[in-house]
């Protein structure tokens, strides 16, 4: 890409070519879920190409500020290792190549509304029926069958999804998560799928549909809190930084800033209580079981706290973190990754911008593999920065397709 210099290919101590590698992957969607989905696909190897509305292009594009050159960080967030092209489908011509990349496609990525695809014979019906080894994955808000007309933002279905319910302060207003979460979980759903997919379509010769919403992916990360309510219990509610069944497990004041403590099962809990020098604690009936704890969590917070304020945060996490208790100050992000960075789990990958261009920094995938590290090797693209290298490659027979650093790899799917 004009104005940088691309990092070096190998990343660690493995083979330096990514599980994937091979994979080309025509990625039609656009804000966060789908395109989450095809980079993490592109950090393990496989060809991600973009398609954009000319002259527009994803909607995150606009999301700013804060930028980074001319990108919006948000759009950076998920758009590394991709080429961009740009095709209007409502032109025969681009329309024409657009099925001419899912041809030479293994997995086609979409979330348009349901149905909206079908106008240009890009739906699943029409992809599968004409090309049977496609994976084609489909990400919506509320599935396609009775919620189909509806919009999904992740903002909506974190309120009618549930989340909001149980986040916040008690007897507070219903809080959003501070990102967007349930478009986070439907990328990290839609990749396992369609990896699970591809091993199918391995085995058998067979692709098929994936479809994933955000829906179903939120009311299937509620995990403890859904299941207590389908096995009768009432809906739960917010608790601020309480667990509903284990305590303490939240956040305790300190002399300076609040410390979270988690405290898993009554042995924790006794080599607390000794550490801060409050072994009766542990003696105590009221607190010396979970049960007892959660049935007493407002005492047995107030005594801890009575404690915990003689001395700062700093001061605690050590003694704590000695004895083997998790715990940890309130971080913000900026310490959160420099605690990373301390610990050497490398938290951000550059970039590094030529010809006056500046350097991206993005958030670094959290997958580790021995054989086949990561590859940081395309920044997030401008709009249609690769069309002219695409277009050729479309209107080309095919023969030698694009792998992830444009280097020719041979014969692509069949």
């Amino acid at each position: 890409m004009t104005g940088f210099t691309e990092p070096d290919r190998d990343q660690g101590t493995g083979t330096g070519a990514g599980p994937l590698e091979g994979l080309v992957v025509a990625d039609f969607s656009r804000v966060l879920a789908g395109p989450l989905a095809s980079m993490f696909l592109a950090d393990l190897g496989a060809t991600v190409i973009k398609v954009e509305r000319p002259g527009l292009g994803d909607d995150t594009r606009s999301w700013g500020p804060p930028h980074v050159g001319s990108l919006s960080t948000y759009f950076t967030s998920v758009n590394r290792n991709k080429r961009s092209v740009t095709l209007d489908l409502t032109d025969p011509e681009d329309l024409k190549l657009a099925h001419t990349l899912v041809e030479r496609s293994d997995v086609f990525i979409e979330n348009f509304r349901p149905g909206k695809l079908s106008d240009f014979k890009l739906d699943p019906a029409s992809l599968l029926a004409a090309h049977p080894k496609l994976v084609y994955c489909s990400v919506t808000g509320f599935g396609s069958t009775g919620g189909a007309h509806l919009p999904g933002y992740d903002f909506v279905v974190q309120a009618v999804g549930g989340l909001m319910s149980i986040t916040g302060a008690e007897d507070g207003e219903p809080t959003k998560v501070g990102v967007a979460l349930v478009d986070v979980l439907t990328g990290l759903h839609a990749t396992i799928s369609i990896q699970a997919a591809l091993r199918h379509r391995d085995r058998t010769g067979q692709g098929q549909l994936v479809e994933v919403n955000l829906l179903s992916s939120l009311i299937a990360s509620l995990v403890n809190q859904g299941a207590a309510y389908i096995n009768g219990s009432p809906p739960p509610a917010a608790m601020g930084n309480q667990h509903p069944s284990i305590a303490p497990y939240e956040t305790l004041a300190t002399k300076d800033n609040p410390i979270a403590v988690a405290v898993g099962n009554d042995r924790q809990f006794h080599t607390l209580a000794r550490a801060i020098g409050r072994a009766e604690l542990s003696e105590d009936e009221r607190f010396s079981a979970n049960v007892g704890r959660v049935a007493n969590r407002r005492e047995l917070i107030s005594e801890l706290e009575s404690t915990l304020r003689a001395a700062p945060v700093a001061h605690w996490t050590q003694v704590l973190q000695d004895a083997g208790i998790p715990c940890g100050p309130v971080n913000d992000i900026a310490e959160a990754i420099a605690l990373a960075s301390d610990l050497g789990l490398q938290p951000t990958a550059s970039f590094k911008g030529t010809a006056g261009a500046p350097t991206i920094e993005t958030l670094a995938s959290p997958l580790r593999l021995s054989q086949n590290p990561v590859v940081y090797h395309r920044p997030p693209p401008q709009l249609g920065a690769d069309t002219a290298e695409v277009r050729e490659w479309l209107l080309g027979d095919g023969a030698a397709p694009l792998d992830a650093d444009g280097r020719s790899k041979g014969p692509g799917r069949s």
